[in-house]
């Protein structure tokens, strides 16, 4: 039985985004949601179960912070347990970019997990199982799995709570340039703000919303209409940041802000972008393949972007050859 394995994942940007779930043990989402995989926000990690471990050993980025390793040894234990395994594991992981500032972290981190650690356990899922058994761990995670432009479907049990590749990565040459404008972790973590959210007063009127949005980001897909597309992303984005600011959670910074509002100015230069945001203070400018260098330099001679990384559509997680460890 393979005692080791390495995988990596990307995180992945949602253009449907997805904010409460009907059941915090199993993940369950109260909406479906729609995301691309980022070629270059990667997580990479490596399992290996041993006998003569007498406890987990876990790493991630050179720390062990207690919240993260717990969260690291519930989701082993599930692995374990399909497994019907009791060696203890070392994990390590890193990621090549800044955790904790709402890029998604959890999505990239739990699904190289989730694809390593069942190898390394010697188990055979599908994808829709590894899809599954990633959401337990962290809801985004389960979109990181299949390839490119995918779908979590928001089912009323595990077995219908999965995500699916809509389309290859192959399938839109557009760039998500990730705009990093600081490296602090966010005060409120998403699981918190699932909760928060749905006592806000406008909760309740956004899920009503979310199948035509669904629809309509599917229909945006098929045609490849770019125009409407930005429309749709920064609508999406500004409507769930208003749901949390109703909910007593401001993510934005003055940085954020200030590129949001930067935005019209880059369309007037002749560059068609357009931007959406996740759980966290960095921006997401979507282009066309075509303008991605030029955005590029755009915005990195603003002089106070902390970094800039352009993604194309990714494949999703996946085995590699080269271990951590």
């Amino acid at each position: 039985m393979p005692k080791k394995a390495t995988a990596v994942a990307p995180a992945n940007i949602a253009f449907v985004k997805y904010m409460g779930r009907k059941d915090d043990v199993l993940r369950l989402p109260d909406n479906g949601s729609i995301s691309m995989n980022l070629s270059n926000i990667l997580t990479t990690t490596t399992v290996e179960f041993s006998p003569l471990l007498s406890k987990d050993s876990i790493s991630i980025d050179g720390e062990s912070r207690e919240k993260d390793v717990e969260r690291v040894i519930n989701h082993l234990d599930r692995i374990r347990a399909l497994a019907s395994v009791s060696d203890r594991a070392r994990v390590v992981s890193l990621n090549n970019f800044s955790v904790g500032t709402g890029l998604s972290s959890s999505s990239s981190g739990f699904a190289a997990l989730t694809v390593a650690g069942v190898a390394a356990a010697g188990l055979k899922l599908s994808e829709k199982e590894l899809s599954i058994l990633a959401r337990q761990a962290s809801g985004s995670a389960c979109r990181s799995i299949p390839d490119g432009f995918v779908e979590w479907l928001d089912g009323d049990t595990s077995e219908t709570s999965y995500a699916l590749s809509l389309y290859e990565p192959a399938h839109w040459d557009i760039v998500d340039a990730v705009v990093m404008v600081s490296s602090e972790r966010k005060e409120i973590g998403s699981s918190v703000a699932h909760e928060r959210v749905r006592m806000g007063p406008y909760y309740a009127a956004r899920i009503d919303r979310m199948p035509a949005k669904i629809l309509r980001c599917k229909e945006l897909l098929a045609s490849r209409d770019f125009s409407a597309f930005g429309a749709f992303l920064e609508e999406e984005a500004l409507d769930l940041h208003a749901l949390f600011m109703s909910a007593g959670i401001v993510y934005l910074t003055p940085e954020s802000l200030r590129l949001i509002r930067l935005i019209p100015d880059i369309r007037k230069r002749g560059i068609e972008a357009y931007f959406t945001l996740n759980t966290g203070q960095d921006v997401h400018i979507f282009c066309q393949g075509k303008d991605a260098a030029e955005l590029k330099i755009v915005l990195e001679n603003l002089g106070w972007i902390r970094k800039v990384v352009l993604n194309n559509p990714a494949r999703g997680a996946s085995l590699i050859d080269e271990h951590l460890f």
